[in-house]
């Protein structure tokens, strides 16, 4: 099993389509659910985490809040082009707690995976932590 901060294993935030100077993007990765990143409005929002080394990912776990609609794409090569789609989710509404949402991709191998935000229950969303399973 991979530790649940990103961190720790050298994996970076390597784009946002958005930032809060107050809410930086490595908030994503720090594994800590009390910390994390906030669009700035408008869909999609999108985020690209780097693994410093192509790594086995069985399940992806995404703390987040207001989030409506989720895509995860994946590449194994070493800069962040051609993507490919692994799997899409619906979040249900939580009301003012957080959402966790554990979303299956099988063991894929990746060295980018990029998540791609298409739709919130408001203009504002924010993730709070995304860990991975092998």
């Amino acid at each position: 099993m991979i530790e649940s901060s990103l961190t720790s294993l050298g994996a970076k935030v390597v784009l946002v389509a958005s930032s809060d100077e107050n809410h930086p993007p490595e908030n994503i990765i720090d594994g800590n659910t009390k910390t994390f990143w906030m669009s700035t409005g408008m869909f999609p929002q999108e985020f690209i985490i780097h693994f410093p080394e192509p790594t086995n990912i069985g399940t992806v776990t995404v703390d987040s809040y207001n989030v409506k609609h989720l895509k995860i794409e994946k590449n194994t090569s070493q800069n962040a082009s051609q993507f490919e789609p692994v799997a899409e989710k619906e979040f249900e509404s939580t009301e003012g707690h957080l959402q966790s949402n554990a979303i299956i991709l099988n063991g894929c191998s990746a060295t980018h995976l990029r998540f791609i935000i298409t739709a919130g229950y408001d203009h504002f969303v924010s993730v709070h932590r995304v860990s991975v399973k092998n």
